[in-house]
C-alpha cells in the first residue's frame, strides 16, 4: 500500500532549463489512495511523450495514472528559481497552484512562481 506510492517521487524534472511538464494523479484502483506528482523534460517535444512514460512505469506498480493537464516549467538552478506557466494543446492546463506546492515539498530552498502566461 502507502510504502510503494511513497517510493513514487514527487518530482522528477530537468535540473536546468525550460521544458515542457505534466501533473500526473496516481490512485490505486478502487482505493482512496492517491497523490499526484510532476514530471517534466526537455527530452518530450510533446506533452504526451511524459506520460506515455511515466504511464507504465506507475502501472507497473499498480496505479491508474489520469493526466490532470500540463504546461511548462523555467528551472534555473543558479538562481534556485522555478517558474511554472503555459498549457498542453492536449492535456489541457494543469492547476499550476497545485504544481508549485509539489515543487516546494522537494525544491524547499528556491523561489517558486507560477502564471498563466504562455511565454
Amino acid at each position: 500500500g502507502g510504502a510503494a506510492m511513497a517510493a513514487v517521487r514527487d518530482v522528477e524534472i530537468d535540473p536546468e532549463g525550460t521544458f515542457k511538464y505534466i501533473l500526473v494523479r496516481l490512485q490505486r484502483p478502487g482505493g482512496e489512495e492517491r497523490r499526484d506528482i510532476v514530471r517534466g523534460t526537455k527530452a518530450a517535444e510533446f506533452h504526451n511523450h511524459i506520460f506515455e512514460k511515466v504511464n507504465p512505469e506507475m502501472e507497473k506498480l499498480g496505479y491508474e495514472c489520469k493526466c490532470l493537464g500540463g504546461g511548462k516549467i523555467d528551472h534555473n538552478s543558479k538562481d534556485k528559481k522555478i517558474r511554472v506557466f503555459g498549457l498542453s494543446t492536449g492535456y489541457g492546463k494543469a492547476d499550476h497552484s497545485v504544481t508549485v506546492e509539489i515543487l516546494k515539498k522537494v525544491y524547499t530552498d528556491y523561489e517558486i512562481t507560477w502564471s498563466d502566461d504562455k511565454k
